[in-house]
């Protein structure tokens, strides 16, 4: 709380902005969105799955997701890797099937 000597009043203090680290982590994440989807318009529309790899490397998929492939990126036993790709968007989610196995 902070107090005001010229008005007396009482009031929150002010909040702070995200940290740098944060501001940077969502603007690479917008631009890897960003850069899936443009990676599927420059594919001719009957070749467009809305899902693959950027870079070779990091998972989208941007189909509606569906309850499996939900259960499938946060639970598979069958997988040992702690991180499967996303059911929506783009990046990882974490297999909590794995963690437990840990």
């Amino acid at each position: 709380m902070t107090h005001d000597a010229e008005t007396g009043e009482i009031g929150r203090q002010p909040r702070r902005g995200r940290s740098g680290v944060r501001t940077l982590l969502s603007y690479i994440g917008i631009g890897l969105a960003i850069a899936s989807v443009i990676q599927e318009l420059r594919k001719s529309p009957s070749r467009r799955t809305w899902h693959g790899t950027l870079f070779g490397r990091i998972p989208y998929d941007w189909r509606p997701p569906t309850p499996s492939r939900v259960a499938n990126a946060f639970w598979e036993p069958a997988d040992a890797h702690l991180f499967r790709p996303t059911a929506f968007g783009v990046g990882w989610s974490v297999n909590l099937a794995a963690v437990l196995k840990r």
